[in-house]
């Protein structure tokens, strides 16, 4: 079964070589008259906004850039090849946070991304505290919060930080003091919008009712479906975007694993009920609908995951966070991809059959995380 479903990847790929390489390798920058790049126009993609933010449809997750959660560390000079390269296909939303590393995926974000500034737009995220380069804990204190600020703008090579999340919320602290002290930070000119993460409906309210949220980051995808559950409607309501973060179920949806796989102990998946083997054995039937659908759809099935994504609501902007060319080549396809409403409602009726192990509860959307 793993080798059907893995094969219509494969044939994007074979085509891409033969008949698409232009796409990939045609330059799409322009130089100005002081021979700093500058976005050309035919690389745009369609857009979306967050709130008052508008970027491309689908954006760049920065988190694996550095060591640790889902692979060694790539080689950094390839990794500022790869975010430029994403400026080329018209990629003009990047995510990263400051505890990615600690601090290592905001400097490859900076450096790679320094001569487009202005020109893209760069999310990142505070909250944790950090010492001798540990994650230790939430801290969301105005005063922690004020402070951190300054050392993610340094290393992100920016005045202004375009989009900046808690990025989880700190149960020792009010959120309307968190809305205030970002407040602050955006009236200092550090930052232009804030969002938050992981945060439930009600918190997610009272944060608005202070400083207007511009955007929501929380997972979310074919097989992780709790934002349904009253999130995605409340920010339809308030006018909040939506970002999920792992779109294809860390790889999952994207038919790279069978039954059989197994994981190092430092990937993040090992340590996941989902990933292990009773969950693999449970969820790997899950597949045959994306396999299905993605090739009654003439697309892969990272293609048909995304595209499912953007199907559900217009303020929704995915940021699957390949390090890999071909993979950001394939991602970007899914904003040319169509459902028509009785198909969206047949794929629906297929899922919810579907009693997947490891995924977090539909009651669970309404506790902050």
């Amino acid at each position: 079964m793993i080798n059907k479903i893995k094969s219509n990847r494969r044939e994007f790929f074979k085509s891409a070589a033969l008949a698409g390489a232009g796409l990939v390798m045609t330059p799409t920058l322009a130089m100005s008259s002081g021979d700093k790049p500058r976005l050309n126009a035919s690389a745009a993609l369609p857009t979306r906004k967050l709130g008052g933010l508008e970027v491309s449809g689908i954006g760049l997750g920065c988190m694996s850039m550095v060591a640790g959660t889902y692979n060694p560390t790539p080689p950094k000079q390839d990794m500022i090849a790869h975010l430029r390269k994403a400026v080329e296909r018209g990629v003009t939303f990047f995510d990263t946070a400051e505890v990615y590393g600690p601090y290592g995926s905001e400097e490859v974000v900076g450096e790679g991304l320094e001569p487009f500034k202005g020109q893209i737009k760069i999310a990142t995220k505070i909250g944790f505290e950090i010492q001798n380069s540990q994650r230790m804990g939430r801290n969301s204190s105005p005063e922690s919060l004020k402070r951190v600020v300054d050392g993610s703008l340094k290393r992100l090579r920016v005045e202004t930080i375009d989009l900046l999340y808690l990025h989880r919320w700190d149960p020792q602290v009010p959120v309307e003091e968190i809305a205030g002290a970002f407040k602050e930070i955006i009236a200092a000119g550090k930052a232009k919008h804030w969002g938050l993460s992981e945060v439930a409906p009600d918190t997610l309210r009272k944060a608005h009712a202070e400083l207007p949220v511009s955007a929501l980051q929380t997972q979310y995808s074919l097989g992780e479906r709790f934002p349904e559950n009253q999130i995605l409607d409340t920010c339809e309501e308030l006018g909040v975007g939506f970002v999920p973060w792992g779109p294809t179920l860390r790889s999952f949806l994207t038919g790279r694993f069978n039954e059989y796989s197994r994981f190092d102990e430092l990937d993040r998946r090992s340590q996941l009920p989902f990933f292990s083997s009773e969950g693999l054995e449970q969820n790997m039937p899950f597949l045959r609908i994306v396999q299905e659908w993605s090739q009654k759809k003439g697309i892969t099935m990272a293609q048909f995951s995304l595209a499912w994504l953007l199907a559900q609501k217009p303020f929704i902007v995915p940021i699957p966070g390949t390090i890999s060319p071909q993979h950001l080549e394939e991602n970007l396809g899914a904003l040319e991809v169509r459902f028509s409403e009785s198909e969206l409602t047949e794929i629906r009726s297929e899922i919810e059959k579907f009693d997947l192990l490891g995924v977090r509860t539909k009651e669970s959307a309404l506790v902050d995380q």
